[in-house]
């Protein structure tokens, strides 16, 4: 299901970022084309026989200025697989800090903490189809509220040439272009957490392996990018 976004009520400026991360988008998708590449295949070429859970390229890429990270697998059904995104301690500013936890579970934090921004779901083609956001364990991030998430979501960019400067601007501009619905998403990822623990209080929700994907929506490049256009115009109409 895809949420709705109203484009018009977003500010001028994010809504002329999401433009801009869209024609980057497109412009990956030209250069790619050019080969009969995707953005899927930058990340698997070379690395052998496609597993099922094993990290795409292997050692995930990693941005070390802007402490931004992704990989690739595959373990659902109805997708090829999917991109997780992370940012690391090194990119958090000092007033970002973990979620209050009181568990048993030992998470990485100091210099190793991290944070999960939203999964990219990917169709046999290598477009994208969905965005999904997941539980603590799943990823084996730190956790960090909802809103520190959000604020985090402006560090994040991969911007060097491995496995492919296109799959990497694309990455980096699909979380620009995408960035209501990721918030949504984020937002809904904690709201679902705190209701399974007033349902389940004897858990550590965190860990709870019935818990996996917190929040989902169904996303369209060329439908989101129109939009966006189409918002643009009708804001300088209204001026």
């Amino acid at each position: 299901m895809a949420l709705k976004i109203k484009f018009t009520d977003l500010p001028r400026d994010q809504l002329e970022q999401m433009a801009a991360a869209g024609a980057q988008i497109e412009e990956c998708y030209r250069l790619l084309g050019k080969t009969n590449a995707n953005v899927v295949g930058q990340c698997l070429a070379n690395q052998g026989t496609f597993y099922e859970y094993d990290h795409y390229p292997s050692g995930d890429i990693y941005d070390d200025q802007h402490g931004s990270q992704y990989y690739y697998h595959s373990h659902r059904d109805d997708e090829h697989g999917h991109f997780h995104t992370f940012i690391r301690a090194k990119a958090m500013p000092k007033r970002i800090k973990p979620a209050p936890y009181d568990g048993e579970e030992v998470r990485p934090l100091g210099k190793d903490a991290l944070c999960h921004f939203v999964a990219i779901s990917m169709d046999g083609p290598g477009k994208p189809i969905g965005l999904f956001t997941t539980n603590r364990w799943v990823t084996d991030e730190t956790y960090y509220s909802a809103q520190d998430t959000i604020d985090l979501l402006d560090h994040f960019k991969i911007d060097h040439t491995y496995p492919c400067l296109a799959t990497n601007r694309w990455v980096t501009s699909i979380m620009v272009l995408f960035r209501p619905q990721i918030e949504a998403l984020i937002l809904e990822r904690d709201k679902v957490i705190a209701d399974w623990q007033e349902k389940h209080p004897d858990t550590d929700v965190y860990e709870d392996r019935d818990l996996e994907v917190t929040s989902e929506a169904d996303i369209d490049v060329p439908k989101q990018l129109s939009a966006v256009r189409q918002a643009i115009v009708s804001l300088g109409k209204a001026a």
